[in-house]
């Protein structure tokens, strides 16, 4: 058997068409791999220790199924509704997802522990629930991939893990992604890469508690308690731009007038992103 002949007989795929389970499915270990289901159904059936290794799943549905310790890598669902479907100790690494109907609890039991597949796994369940509309599922999706990406941008730089030191090599790779890590991290920071409101509030207010304190340092005695409380006073309306004192340079006055007009297009960015989605 020549090479091309091996190929062709090792990607050939089994197709199974409009089939009904009708009973529990447990101990297969081989049988389902790298097969293609489409309009598969089943209810109210329990699989377990089943293998759907680099299966895809095509337009079918799973109304009140039971995935026990079921091998999903490499799969992908499209256009599928598991619908109150649960899963118990399952791998999803590698797997993708697309207007598929999947309850958001998969992303706090059966995301995988590996940063990289973690980080992979929850931005194709926040573009799966956007595209069928689920605005809490997609915020849920959100939160769990930033959390990922956090970790990983900072191991992809500090970490000794073997996945790391081979993947990201030399001073130039290590510093590049510090650099990464360091962005990320401020702009999280700062307004929560886009998904926090209160992180946005909470940096405008240490703007106006610089705007205080740089007012009393400069223009007034340090040790006075009394200035700093009126110089807070006035803060909020000199970031504002309602007061512009004499005293500021005009240095100071545009670097405050920058930030503003910056918090003004991040809090409108973030309500556009929020609202958007419902």
């Amino acid at each position: 058997m020549d090479d091309t002949n091996f190929l062709a007989a090792n990607v050939n795929r089994k197709v199974v068409t409009d089939f009904y389970v009708t009973k529990d499915v447990s101990s297969v270990p081989n049988t389902f791999k790298f097969m293609v289901f489409i309009r598969l159904n089943a209810k109210k059936i329990t699989f377990k220790n089943v293998s759907f290794m680099h299966c895809i799943f095509d337009g079918c549905y799973f109304n009140g199924c039971v995935f026990d310790t079921c091998d999903f890598t490499g799969c992908r669902f499209l256009g599928s509704n598991l619908h109150q479907s649960a899963f118990t100790g399952c791998t999803f690494d590698f797997a993708t997802f697309e207007r598929s109907q999947i309850d958001d609890d998969i992303l706090v039991s059966e995301a995988p522990k590996a940063e990289n597949l973690r980080m992979r796994f929850a931005r194709s369940l926040r573009m799966n629930y956007q595209q069928i509309g689920d605005a809490k599922a997609v915020n849920k999706a959100i939160s769990l991939e930033l959390e990922a990406t956090s970790i990983y941008l900072f191991k992809s730089w500090h970490s000794g893990e073997t996945y790391y030191k081979e993947k990201y090599t030399g001073l130039v790779s290590g510093l590049t992604q510090f650099a990464k890590w360091l962005e990320f991290w401020g702009l999280h920071f700062i307004w929560g890469n886009g998904e926090s409101i209160l992180k946005l509030l909470r940096s405008i207010f240490l703007c106006v508690i610089v705007i205080a304190i740089y007012n009393s340092n400069l223009y007034s005695d340090p040790l006075n308690i009394g200035f700093y409380w009126t110089s807070l006073k006035i803060a909020p309306a000199v970031f504002l731009g309602v007061l512009s004192p004499s005293t500021f340079t005009v240095t100071a006055l545009s670097i405050i007038a920058g930030t503003r007009l910056v918090s003004i297009a991040l809090l409108t960015a973030l309500l556009v992103k929020r609202f958007s989605r419902r």
